[in-house]
């Protein structure tokens, strides 16, 4: 059997200086250059790594690619709209019963976590989950 040592995720952009600037100014991650591989390395809060890898003929991930955790989503949610990011991705009466911020808070009616969606400048899906 092969031995693993470590694992990290990866998922691709369109544009590494766009997702730079996205993930480390809009986000507040760190980011650094991949060296050699033409990517970036962004740091999450809980010291895993995810690699950003260029790809020309790129397409978005249509589901989540990353989840983020904060503590107060309606918060969360509000600096993220006055950083110029859209939360309301998904329209009115779709299936996770998002509100007007495109938030979808638990109820009995949709269990689970409150949660919102947004996209990254390549279109790749993420999400902030309220702990």
């Amino acid at each position: 059997m092969v031995e693993i040592t470590d694992a990290f995720p990866g998922f691709s952009v369109d544009d590494v200086g766009a997702a730079r600037a996205f993930y480390g100014e809009k986000l507040g991650l760190r980011v650094d250059d991949e060296a050699g591989a033409g990517g970036l390395r962004l740091a999450l809060p809980s010291g895993q790594s995810v690699f950003v890898y260029p790809k020309p003929n790129h397409e978005p991930a249509t589901f989540t690619i990353l989840n983020f955790i904060v503590e107060d989503i309606g918060h969360a949610v509000d600096e993220l709209n006055a950083a110029g990011v859209v939360t309301k991705i998904y329209t009115d009466g779709d299936a996770y019963g998002t509100d007007e911020r495109g938030i979808a808070w638990s109820s009995d009616e949709n269990p689970g976590p409150n949660i919102a969606w947004f996209r990254d400048p390549a279109g790749n899906v993420l999400s902030l989950i309220e702990a």
